[in-house]
């Protein structure tokens, strides 16, 4: 070939058409990088992950990089959602460290695609492309692990393709008003703003809450409380800014006959059976425990609903008092002001109420043990697989499953049944509330444990009718706080993250439209082992202490910060009384000299 004609040729062409070169130029020059916060500089702003966090090493640029931990039928998939143009080519891209790594795209209008890499020992990039469909406006750009493998890193995501113009953010909300007031909510409304996609509500300044629509309730309010509310309007572009406040105060309440100390401790008596514990007499059990909790009634079959409660008998516990004796011991207690309770379940009490004839059946038994004892109340301890969410039961505010349906409808017809000194409590494991901020049920693509999040649509059915929620910060895998961490037991920083959730509330499997609202302090106590032979999670006074200074006082927190101080928090629950009494009542006493 002649090299001097071909050279002479491209540069004539390039002469004559210059407009072609123009032309390419400014097709580059509107593509843009569309992935938010792609390199995690700004934690997981802008993603939802399922099992994910950010880490400062490794990373590939900057400061950060993601880092997420496939575990069972997890496999840590963090996603974002990308405003694009139809009918446009993209190509997305990042950089990878672990094995089985996938990035991909959903949504595309076209074909969906994703590449992945076997072994990525060192940061290996992944890039595929795709082209939208013809009414295609928002895809989803993902990236995650795979089942039973170890944690990958993510770093330097982009999504490269025609911008689209956002606009501006829209104008602030005009007509904030108040509706209806409880004592634990207060209905909103406001005029809609044209072009918002959504109103994020404001709470005091903390955004709380985040609707589609013109109205909102704002639930987990404490009585006689004022509050100031807010509202912005969102679209692609970004918040307006805020509305004019709104204040409201919430009315005294008509729960409030069910009389507590204003810090309490709580208890779990050993009634039906004995362990290395020992057994403790009814009588025996100090005025420093203010809600004595009897374990446990259980069902004489998982689905049936019948439960019983059977006193140990005098073979296993040789120093049980009698019938009359205990219900005497528990008439003494009550007038010494003492709440007294049935708690239904324990580790071997499964419970699923699976019929309305068991539904029925839960409500007349429970009743009768009530009413044999002369008990204050109730404690709902259902662990294990008492409680699951089908596959498609997917919002905690419009429970679908029988199992939840149907144990919702029994505690409403007790507490109606009884009134307004009917003390209900519960004692939920964490998998079961606080992991409801990375999994709920078995998920948008299933796959995860149905049990996940699955007390809360109970919790908030109820929560107008719940003296109690004391979760068992015990016995418990790491879980994943409001500061995108994971956080485990054996010191204040997992009691405090943990209840931090309860008081603060929390969007549900990372949904923030979903938002499941902070209960009262006063409903709230931390539940802890009373001591190492009670269960995993122990911490010494000195850890309960800390924790205590920092949810009610702020200080003394440690490394995680709060949304809020909580003066009025309920106190501690601790199982058990016996364990306690074992261990010549350390539980007790550090409860006594902190809260006098």
């Amino acid at each position: 070939m002649d090299r001097s004609r071909s050279l002479a040729f491209l540069t004539a062409a390039a002469l004559i058409l210059p407009g072609l070169t123009a032309l390419s130029s400014a097709a580059r020059a509107a593509d843009a990088d569309l992935a938010r916060n792609g390199g995690f500089e700004s934690g997981l702003d802008g993603w939802t992950c399922t099992a994910g966090t950010t880490v400062n090493s490794p990373v590939r640029s900057g400061a950060a990089a993601l880092q997420a931990t496939p575990a069972g039928s997890d496999n840590a998939r963090c996603a974002q959602t990308v405003t694009v143009k139809p009918d446009s080519q993209y190509t997305l891209s990042g950089y990878v460290r672990g094995a089985y790594v996938y990035l991909g795209a959903s949504g595309t209008g076209t074909t969906d695609v994703s590449t992945w890499t076997q072994s990525a020992p060192a940061w290996q990039q992944l890039s595929t492309t795709f082209r939208t469909g013809p009414s295609t406006t928002r895809v989803t750009i993902y990236t995650h692990g795979w089942y039973g493998t170890g944690a990958y890193n993510a770093d330097d995501i982009s999504l490269v393709g025609p911008g689209v113009d956002a606009g501006q953010p829209p104008a602030a909300p005009t007509g904030l008003k108040t509706g209806a007031v409880t004592s634990s909510s207060v209905a909103l409304s406001w005029s809609a703003v044209p072009g918002a996609t959504s109103y994020a509500v404001y709470r005091d300044g903390v955004k709380v809450q985040t609707v589609t629509g013109t109205s909102a309730t704002a639930g987990g309010l404490s009585p006689s409380t004022a509050y100031g509310f807010q509202v912005a309007a969102v679209n692609d572009a970004g918040e307006s800014a805020k509305s004019a406040t709104v204040t409201a105060t919430t009315t005294p309440g008509t729960g409030g006959p069910v009389q507590l100390p204003a810090h309490a401790l709580v208890g779990y008596l050993h009634a039906s059976f004995a362990n290395g514990s020992g057994y403790t007499r009814m009588a025996d059990v100090p005025d420093s425990w203010d809600v004595i909790d009897l374990a446990f009634g259980e069902p004489t079959s998982v689905t049936s609903g019948d439960i019983r409660f059977d006193r140990c008998p005098v073979t296993e516990c040789p120093n049980v008092e009698s019938d009359a004796e205990f219900k005497a011991a528990i008439k003494a207690k009550q007038s010494a002001g003492k709440k007294v309770l049935i708690s239904i379940g324990g580790q071997n009490g499964q419970v699923q109420l699976t019929t309305a004839a068991a539904r029925d059946t839960f409500v007349s038994s429970v009743s009768k043990i009530i009413d044999e004892y002369g008990l204050d109340g109730l404690d709902i301890d259902f662990e294990g697989h008492s409680l699951s969410l089908n596959a498609d039961d997917t919002d905690f505010k419009n429970p679908k499953t029988p199992v939840i349906v149907n144990l919702i409808s029994a505690l409403k017809t007790l507490k109606a049944r009884y009134g307004d000194d009917f003390v209900l409590t519960m004692a939920p494991e964490t998998f079961f509330v606080q992991l409801g901020y990375q999994y709920y049920g078995t998920g948008q693509w299933g796959g995860q444990d149905p049990r996940a999040g699955a007390y809360l649509p109970v919790i908030h059915a109820l929560r107008d009718d719940l003296t109690l929620l004391h979760v068992q910060d015990y016995n418990s895998g790491p879980i994943m706080g409001l500061d995108n961490q994971y956080h485990s037991m054996g010191g204040a920083d997992f009691h405090i993250a943990m209840t931090d959730m309860l008081l603060t509330g929390f969007p549900v499997a990372g949904n923030a439209g979903n938002v499941f609202p902070p209960l009262r302090p006063d409903q709230v106590a931390i539940g802890m082992p009373a001591s190492t032979n009670a269960g995993n999670g122990h911490v010494p006074p000195a850890e309960v202490t800390k924790t205590l200074d920092c949810l009610t006082k702020r200080t003394n927190c440690g490394s995680y910060a709060t949304h809020g101080t909580w003066s009025s928090l309920r106190g501690l629950m601790t199982w058990s009384i016996n364990w306690d009494r074992y261990s010549n009542w350390e539980f007790q006493r550090t409860f006594d000299g902190y809260f006098g």
